[in-house]
């Protein structure tokens, strides 16, 4: 491992050292690689030796035109670009000359806040029939009028074959061909913004998935050897060129494709021991980019810490405690990672929606280990609160939504809570109608390694008895169309559809300018029998209070208020939900 030195400060792609970038009539290429005895550029059928820098990294420059191919050959092998902005063909083959950078950008976008977000979590090869950036481009204006205000797409990088979650990318620079190309993708983004949508995407640093990823051969030095990751080899973010692999994709994402932010997948894999956190280096070149609308990097980080958020550079973490909380309340699971939550988890949801995570350290029933610290003083906004996920749905043996797990009244109590409290909510594709088909786990590998991941994934279910032993096989296609939203009853979808835009709308009209009013003190939560919770939070302008049944009413009748929003009679029925905007005169 190397000691790191920060590199200049710098956001152009000019300065950029990985992958091919146009200069001119000519093209820079650069590879690090620094285990290698020769390497070659490949182009046109012809070869031409590249210079090896002290520190690892080979470089030329040479002419060449948008749309050629080429590869580098290291040490007689030709592998595809690691940094490819696309690829000719699959991830094994050679890479393609594209300059996202060009575009030139229609609209004027200047992005939206924080407290605007309501996130729609999308899978694009599932989103329409047609599995693309084009077809998902055209669906942009109906997520925007049923209120949704940001997409957050699954990971795009090329992985290998044609289906899969995203999360086993190997081109972590070249969106997935299955969904079309970059500038589709572009111009996916610039419908979406069109429509006043802010765009997310998934990336995934701490991590190669296991087909195509070269750099383990050319380069062991971007791997710890004595450190595993659950998915491999641990990537050592100490060396100053995989950490800057990693910043200029970041950087690449937000300024060639627009986006509004990025989503850093299982943070907490992320192992960096220099004196400057690789992800606090990563924030702080997004802020220094001089980009011309807010920036939002939004983390998945499973040990509820705070200290990302509180450098000022991240705006929220993914809140597993609340979801958590939600679900077991719903549908008393309790095996698994749910054991925790299964004590209490009415208590567990009033400190989730008093503090935003649940654990903070403190001991709890019928867990050893102790997770996270304080987070009280961040801001709501600082937790993105979901009911459904890719993680948490995909992840079960069958892929069972909530709604297909319990009451269908709780699940709409949830849905209410969720959209309407001040923290982030965020939707899973399909939820927004109460979507019922599964979202199973699907890949599309071959031989060898398709017969691992089917071993692997039944391996994954041994603490989660009632699921039984028969789990969907990942490979087959017919996993992967069972796993289509938006085929079911028209009635119920309208149902939903209609529970969903009336939610928004009152969160946009009435709950938002409260939110940008300024938090004015701790929330108030309380619990007001076995599962009924009564909370109240407070801002500069005003405060927003609900009452939530979910199992049972409160104990004592509520005070008569006026209402805002009712689901039910919160006096008397099991499941009901009331909420109230109360601004200061």
């Amino acid at each position: 491992m190397s000691t790191h030195t920060p590199p200049a400060r710098g956001n152009t792609s000019s300065q950029s050292r990985w992958g091919a970038h146009r200069d001119g009539e000519r093209w820079r290429f650069g590879l690090w690689a620094p285990s290698a005895k020769t390497v070659a550029l490949w182009l046109d059928g012809a070869e031409t030796a590249m210079e090896r820098d002290d520190d690892g990294f080979w470089s030329v420059t040479a002419p060449a035109e948008t749309g050629q191919d080429y590869a580098f050959v290291i040490d007689g092998e030709r592998r595809p670009d690691p940094a490819a902005r696309q690829q000719a063909g699959d991830v094994h083959g050679p890479s393609r000359l594209v300059d996202p950078g060009a575009r030139e950008w229609s609209g004027g976008w200047k992005g939206r806040a924080w407290e605007d977000a309501v996130i729609y979590e999308m899978h694009v090869g599932l989103f329409t029939p047609e599995g693309t950036f084009k077809a998902a481009a055209a669906k942009m204006k109906d997520l925007a009028a049923l209120g949704i205000t940001a997409i957050e797409l699954m990971p795009v990088g090329q992985w290998q074959g044609a289906r899969g979650w995203g999360y086993d990318g190997v081109l972590p620079y070249a969106p997935h061909p299955s969904y079309g190309t970059p500038e589709e993708m572009q111009e996916m983004v610039e419908a979406a913004q069109a429509a006043g949508l802010m765009v997310i995407l998934d990336v995934v640093y701490n991590h190669f998935g296991p087909d195509g990823a070269y750099l383990h051969a050319y380069a062991p030095e971007f791997f710890e050897e004595e450190r595993h990751t659950p998915w491999g080899a641990a990537i050592d973010f100490t060396e100053p060129a995989v950490r800057e692999f990693f910043i200029e994709n970041a950087l690449y994402w937000l300024r060639d494709y627009r986006l509004d932010g990025l989503r850093l997948d299982a943070v907490h894999q992320i192992i960096d021991p220099s004196p400057h956190h690789v992800l606090v280096e990563l924030g702080e070149r997004v802020r220094d980019a001089g980009l011309d609308r807010p920036v939002h990097l939004i983390t998945e980080d499973e040990r509820n810490e705070p200290e990302l958020r509180d450098t000022g550079c991240y705006v929220a973490s993914w809140n597993d405690d609340y979801h958590h909380s939600v679900h077991v309340a719903l549908t008393g699971e309790s095996e698994g990672y749910y054991a925790p939550f299964a004590h209490d988890p009415i208590g567990d949801l009033v400190l989730a929606l008093t503090r935003g995570h649940v654990e903070e350290g403190q001991p709890r029933h019928g867990k050893e280990t102790r997770r996270g610290r304080p987070a009280g003083h961040l801001p709501w906004t600082a937790f993105v609160n979901s009911n459904q996920t890719h993680d948490q749905v995909g992840n079960r043996a069958l892929g069972e939504r909530l709604i297909s797990l319990s009451d269908p009244r709780g699940v709409e109590v949830a849905h209410a809570l969720l959209l309407t409290a001040p923290f982030v909510p965020m939707l899973f594709m399909g939820e927004e109608v109460g979507e019922t088909a599964p979202f199973l786990f699907f890949c599309d590998h071959d031989g060898e390694l398709a017969r691992l991941t089917r071993e692997g994934r039944a391996r994954e279910f041994k603490d989660f008895l009632s699921f039984g032993e028969e789990v969907p096989d990942p490979n087959a296609k017919q996993t992967f169309e069972a796993s289509r939203p938006f085929e079911g009853d028209a009635d119920q979808m309208e149902h939903w559809r209609d529970l969903t835009r009336r939610l928004l709308s009152l969160r946009a009209e009435r709950i938002v300018p409260l939110m940008k009013s300024g938090r004015a003190g701790p929330a108030r939560v309380t619990r007001t029998g076995p599962r009924a919770i009564s909370a109240c939070w407070p801002f500069a302008k005003g405060e927003l209070v609900a009452r939530i049944n979910l199992g049972s009413p409160p104990d004592t009748t509520p005070t008569s208020e006026p209402e805002d929003f009712t689901l039910g009679d919160v006096a008397v029925d099991p499941f009901a939900f009331a909420l109230t905007v109360s601004p200061h005169k």
